[in-house]
């Protein structure tokens, strides 16, 4: 199959943006005398503003609200990532330049709020090349659930079988495989278990092993 369009999530894939995102969570619970659990926090990567509250809940709804949680946890990252370039990952420019020299298609399917997350490809020198920003503001279903990558898919008018998509998260995997993508997963901060691995999608170190593998197997004109 040649494929005729691709759909990148944004953080934590082009952009080393959940780094960021978890530091200013551990701080906003070290300043409200609140454990820090990695685990807890892991769950919510991937997921819409809907999602990311109930996953923290799961665990913090013992210790406080989420209201005065999340303003903490909001006052220590807005201010970086609305005013920061966040450093571009691996491999993100080859890869984008290489399907713009193509001509294909390219798109953003990202859980994050559509004003930020067009401030943080602007400020990071991406935002050029997409088409298209669908967001999680945008749809009923978080990742893992396909709505947003479907959406994304429509807006390209490209059949989201004729699609690739990157991932970073497992949530975000789940998601481009239900909408019956071609998955390429660079994890980040959560290492696929077995029963992600076991989906049978392409897992890479980085986009610069991605852009290897399209080049040889010729799957994009």
């Amino acid at each position: 199959m040649t494929y005729q369009a691709a759909i990148f999530d944004m953080d934590g894939l082009l952009l080393d943006t959940e780094r960021v995102c978890m530091q200013a969570f551990e701080q906003a619970c070290q300043q409200l005398s609140l454990p820090f659990v990695k685990s807890a926090y892991l769950k919510i990567i991937g997921r819409n503003a809907q999602g990311i509250e109930q996953a923290i809940m799961e665990h913090y709804a013992q210790y406080i609200d989420y209201a005065p949680l999340r303003k903490a946890w909001m006052d220590g990252y807005w201010p970086i990532v609305e005013t920061q370039a966040i450093p571009v990952k691996a491999g993100v420019v080859a890869l984008l330049d290489w399907l713009k020299a193509r001509s294909i298609p390219v798109a953003v399917a990202t859980s994050t709020h559509q004003q930020l997350a067009r401030t943080k490809l602007k400020l990071s020198g991406l935002d050029h090349y997409f088409e298209h920003i669908s967001s999680g503001c945008e749809v009923s279903n978080s990742k893992p659930h396909p709505e947003i990558f479907l959406l994304a898919a429509q807006r390209l008018n490209i059949a989201p079988q004729n699609c690739l998509a990157f991932e970073d998260s497992s949530n975000g995997v789940i998601s481009a495989l239900a909408a019956e993508m071609t998955v390429y997963q660079v994890p980040d901060l959560v290492i696929p278990d077995e029963q992600i691995i076991g989906l049978g999608h392409n897992i890479k170190a980085s986009l610069n092993d991605v852009l290897d593998e399209l080049k040889q197997t010729k799957q994009v004109n």
